[in-house]
């Protein structure tokens, strides 16, 4: 089905455009639903030539290597964009997209978005904004893993999502709104399965992590400094 106006409204890269123009748009956009674990696409596929758009729930990314390693590279969320290659490169996807929750993409034909950045081209530079952040992030990542230990990558994936997703209070403690069991976080930060249940428990007296992935922050001061690199006393 087609998205409505309001919701080609509420991508960050269309927050220029008139209602004349979201309604031009919005008659070449597609919503496509994705339930929960289902893959959007895989590593290798040739995708169509549109722009990619997550409206609700979660992506997960990842790459898996020769071997068989499974590697996350990224977590989308609501308004994020995804899959680069089918706007401004060869048209093949460069990681398999699964569905962490049940999800909703817009996509957005291509042409008719060239036609769009025509009339409005800060449209163009909002997608180069964003794939810039996203290249800044990947530079950052494989510099954590050459150069830190795998404790500051921990504590800064905890704060970042934690910034990032949002927190509520729970016991006078800083709960982060979304889970990540185990073996998300070691795919993320480089490390396996044992190591990251190794580096919790090492946490403990700052960070506490229970079943299903739930983790509070018990001492935010002491995850910002092991973050920023210093040593656990």
């Amino acid at each position: 089905m087609k998205a409505s106006v309001e919701q080609v409204a509420k991508i960050g890269i269309f927050a220029s455009l008139s209602r004349t123009e979201l309604e031009r748009l919005q008659e070449h956009t597609v919503i496509c639903s994705y339930r929960q674990g289902e893959v959007v696409m895989y590593e290798g596929d040739r995708i169509p030539e549109k722009l990619y758009t997550l409206l609700s729930g979660s992506l997960r990314v990842a790459k898996t290597a020769a071997a068989g390693k499974e590697t996350i590279l990224r977590t989308l969320f609501q308004g994020d964009i995804f899959a680069a290659p089918a706007l401004l490169g060869n048209g093949i996807a460069p990681a398999t997209v699964t569905a962490e929750t049940d999800v909703e993409v817009l996509t957005t034909e291509r042409e008719f978005l060239l036609a769009a950045i025509r009339e409005n081209p800060e449209i163009a530079l909002r997608i180069l904004a964003v794939f810039n952040q996203r290249l800044q992030q990947l530079h950052e990542t494989v510099h954590g893993l050459v150069s830190e230990r795998a404790i500051v990558r921990l504590a800064r994936f905890i704060h970042y999502f934690a910034v990032e997703q949002g927190t509520k209070m729970a016991n006078n403690s800083v709960c982060l709104e979304k889970h990540f069991p185990y073996y998300q976080i070691a795919r993320s930060i480089g490390i396996t399965y044992e190591e990251c249940v190794r580096l919790f428990k090492k946490l403990k007296p700052f960070v506490s992590y229970s079943r299903g992935g739930k983790i509070i922050v018990l001492d935010w001061k002491k995850l910002e400094d092991i973050a920023s690199g210093d040593e656990i006393d």
